[in-house]
């Protein structure tokens, strides 16, 4: 079982005048299995909160901690993670490095990319995660650690859309058969696959998209960002069996972020954390989602700012 924790957490977004705070000391912790939503009105901090998580570059940390806490056999039994490599703080991380451990972002707008495959792009991020997280956990020594840096800083020699077809882990056979494994878990038609990387997708297709990143990238935490935005019944339906196949069946952890209560209908939380100036003001059970969508939001400033 892992965790993610957030501690005190601070960070802001540069604008053109001057820097802006958004996060104003976010305390949170999702474990693995866990369904977590974070609601709250626009500009809350929500969205930064994702993004905090998985590294984006506009956003600087000015005080606080993003940790993941892992199990001894976190990523299978075959690959056993020594104890001092149990705990790391994602703020001193790279994205891919983040993404390695075990931390998936699913995004509100999912890109187009034309001319790449489904399931072209799907193979080589799950090869790209593997290699990664090879990376962090190997002892190197100080001049093969030198020796990669070089290598990164000069590029690639050729081009790395250049070789052999089987290149990486898994080969294109056995991502084949894990490909369709996972798309049965989520009902999905294998057509999908073929298709060009969200071109021409719905929203509701995009978003079951990212669903399928996650099956098959296997994180310990799933942080997503307003999956069910734009959605109507039917897809929402359909993206929400897929949440729920990624706790069910793989044990992910999952930070919800949404506006509205509707989605939790159908994936029931564990836990609701209400966000508001930057910070968590209220947690409770999945009954306060529902007096949230009754009541809207003033109530809990109101009692938030009568308690202080």
């Amino acid at each position: 079982m892992a965790t993610l924790e957030l501690k005190n957490l601070h960070a802001e977004v540069a604008t053109d005048e001057e820097a802006e705070k958004i996060l104003n000391g976010v305390n949170l912790e999702v474990e693995s299995g866990q369904i977590h939503a974070l609601m709250g009105p626009n500009g809350s901090g929500k969205s930064t909160t994702a993004k905090v998580i998985a590294g984006h570059p506009a956003y600087e940390v000015t005080e606080g901690e993003v940790l993941i806490h892992l199990r001894e056999d976190e990523f299978g039994e075959d690959f056993e993670i020594p104890e001092d490599k149990r705990t790391w703080n994602l703020l001193e991380l790279e994205p891919n490095e983040r993404a390695a451990l075990g931390v998936f972002l699913g995004f509100q707008y999912p890109a187009e990319i034309e001319g790449v495959t489904m399931s072209n792009f799907l193979r080589t991020a799950v090869n790209a995660k593997l290699d990664e997280r090879e990376e962090l956990f190997e002892d190197d020594d100080e001049e093969e650690a030198e020796e990669r840096t070089e290598s990164e800083d000069t590029g690639f020699d050729t081009s790395p859309m250049e070789g052999e077809a089987d290149e990486g882990e898994l080969g294109v056979a056995e991502f084949q058969q894990l490909l369709s494994e996972k798309m049965e878990m989520l009902d999905m038609d294998e057509k999908f696959a073929r298709r060009y990387l969200n071109a021409g997708f719905s929203g509701g297709e995009k978003k079951q998209n990212e669903v399928l990143q996650a099956a098959l990238l296997e994180p310990s935490i799933a942080v997503l960002d307003e999956i069910d935005s734009g959605l109507d019944i039917d897809r929402l339906q359909d993206v929400s069996k897929g949440i729920n196949a990624l706790r069910d069946e793989q044990g992910t952890g999952i930070l919800q972020i949404t506006h509205y209560q509707r989605i939790l209908d159908y994936v029931k939380p564990d836990r609701v954390h209400v966000m508001l100036d930057g910070e968590i003001a209220m947690s409770g059970d999945a009954e306060l989602a529902e007096k949230l969508e009754d009541k809207g939001y003033d109530w809990v400033r109101e009692e938030v700012y009568q308690t202080a």
